[in-house]
């Protein structure tokens, strides 16, 4: 039965091709700095899955927003737990980019044939940059509230464009409701649709040209 099923899919999707192609390529001998990646894209996942979780009680309003952040962490059944997971999630993974970037630096796999991948992997570290910016302010709290004062003004510095990349970011002069909406919209689906699409670039350039081996000793990068 099973097998008919999969018969039936591949003759239409020819998806064994595909599995071999992901699943079945070879790969040259690596260490344990090679598991990087694969770790950004565990952790990228489960900020999905948590962020997804957390938007089904939380209220971008400022007169709710840190009263739904409360009730997540304190009344809601293992919301303590779901906010934890996204809160260390969100320090991990760009600590877990940067490591990656790191690596690829260091062992020069960046250079012919890759170019494409390590600056599909550059977007890929400024959108989590983004997110860390953008999930800052969603509590709401005194802290997130000043701590994106100052981080927008730093925008506003921008030589010419300043005054006007600080009114986009704020939606005003000031930090007000819109300015809450617009880095909740930024976060839950701007930055969400960057992450999927340039992960999906980066995966298809390390499935079609392959990750470099680790560097003999000796060897020139």
């Amino acid at each position: 039965m099973l097998i008919r099923l999969g018969n039936w899919l591949d003759e239409r999707f020819d998806w064994r091709k595909i599995w071999a192609a992901i699943f079945l390529r070879k790969v040259p001998h690596v260490n344990w700095w090679y598991t990087l990646g694969s770790a950004t894209l565990f952790v990228a996942v489960m900020q999905g899955i948590t962020g997804i979780l957390l938007t089904l009680y939380y209220v971008p309003t400022p007169d709710h927003a840190y009263d739904s952040v409360v009730y997540i962490t304190t009344q809601l059944p293992g919301g303590w737990f779901i906010r934890g997971l996204h809160h260390w999630g969100a320090s991990a993974l760009v600590v877990l980019v940067v490591l990656h970037l790191l690596r690829v630096f260091y062992f020069g796999a960046y250079k012919y044939p890759r170019e494409a991948t390590w600056l599909t992997g550059v977007a890929l570290f400024l959108v989590v940059v983004g997110f860390g910016f953008t999930g800052y302010l969603l509590p709401w709290d005194q802290k997130a509230y000043w701590a994106t004062t100052v981080g927008t003004r730093i925008a506003g510095v921008v030589p010419l464009l300043g005054p006007l990349i600080l009114r986009i970011m704020r939606g005003g002069d000031e930090l007000t409701a819109v300015t809450l909406a617009r880095f909740f919209g930024v976060h839950i689906w701007v930055l969400p649709a960057c992450l999927a699409a340039l992960i999906l670039v980066h995966l298809y350039l390390v499935v079609r040209i392959g990750i470099s081996a680790v560097p003999e000793k000796g060897e020139k990068s």
